[in-house]
């Protein structure tokens, strides 16, 4: 089994932050739009070098896709950063009519997603974004994750011509993946191969799927860990690849079990080979307000959830 080391943790939002800062050294059509969240955006160092680039909108989300889109007509590619909630269930119409519909080419950067926003509770959470973003037609969603991946993934998507969601959150984890990656728009990346269960990760729960890949390997389970960091487009081949060695699979996301990862996965197995399935995710409920680390507890999205589910489901799969 590969060991991954860290040296040090930083939050995912710093990671858009240092990608947003480059694409605004390397790429001149490249412009920000904020709703008053600038510092938990991370964007100052964008606003430092590029000040004619940049748009505050102020606490009007729903302007601000409109203006985005807008801005896309003239060949500009903007990128409109607030936290996820307000980036989705705020201006879902918004982005329905006037981003997706039309194919717009503009970059929707959501920070604070999931229950690890923390002490801010269950009306600044969202569980429910993936979901929404996916189902919308011509909408790339992805979900990084470390600080290095987000940076990499933010770069890329202003060469992606369409819409795009991209996934990211506020608490300091470990940075693991190679600072010099690039970054494959809806392309799978095997984290550990393994031979009995394949668990499909994505965002902070990667990290929690490598921890519980090293409690399976002590007690005798090889698991093949798989980061799913695009969920729109989604890489059917490599899900399909690693179920026909393990005939079972765990996904793992901090989002509702309805409508994230795990529902995607579910798809493509009946679709293709019915297999024992397990969903490490929130059971369809809000957040509430705690610590980060005491929420992912207490709704189930901890290195021992994934690895209980592996459990079930290998012994699922041998009756």
């Amino acid at each position: 089994m590969k060991e991954y080391t860290y040296s040090e943790k930083k939050d995912t939002r710093s990671g858009f932050g240092a990608g947003l800062q480059e694409l605004g050294r390397t790429n001149p059509n490249v412009v920000a739009l904020c709703a008053d969240l600038v510092g938990s955006l991370k964007m100052a160092d964008f606003i430092k070098e590029n000040p004619e680039r940049f748009f505050q909108i102020g606490i009007a989300e729903a302007n601000m896709m409109g203006m985005a889109a807008g801005m896309t007509i003239g060949g500009k590619i903007p990128f409109t950063g607030t936290f996820a909630n307000f980036s989705t269930g705020r201006v879902y119409d918004q982005i329905r009519q006037s981003i997706a519909y039309s194919g717009k080419n503009v970059k929707i950067c959501a920070s604070h997603a999931g229950l690890t926003l923390g002490e801010d509770g269950a009306t600044h959470q969202i569980l429910e974004d993936i979901g929404m973003m996916k189902m919308l037609p011509h909408m790339t969603v992805i979900n990084p994750c470390d600080y290095n991946q987000t940076k990499a993934a933010t770069i890329a998507i202003a060469d992606h011509e369409g819409p795009v969601y991209l996934r990211f959150g506020r608490p300091v984890i470990p940075v693991f993946t190679d600072p010099n990656q690039k970054f494959e728009i809806g392309k799978a990346w095997m984290v550990n191969e393994g031979t009995d269960v394949s668990i499909f990760a994505t965002g902070h729960m990667v990290w929690k799927a490598i921890l519980a890949g090293h409690i399976l390997a002590e007690k005798g389970i090889s698991a093949e860990i798989i980061n799913i960091h695009t969920i729109k487009p989604l890489d059917e081949e490599a899900i399909l690849k690693s179920v026909a060695k393990t005939k079972c699979v765990v996904s793992a996301e901090e989002h509702n079990r309805l409508g994230g990862l795990g529902d995607s996965i579910a798809q493509v197995l009946v679709k293709n080979t019915p297999l024992p399935m397990e969903y490490v995710a929130v059971n369809d409920t809000f957040g509430e307000s705690a610590t980060p680390d005491e929420l992912m507890e207490k709704y189930g999205l901890t290195e021992n959830d994934i690895v209980a589910a592996a459990e079930r489901v290998i012994s699922r799969k041998r009756q």
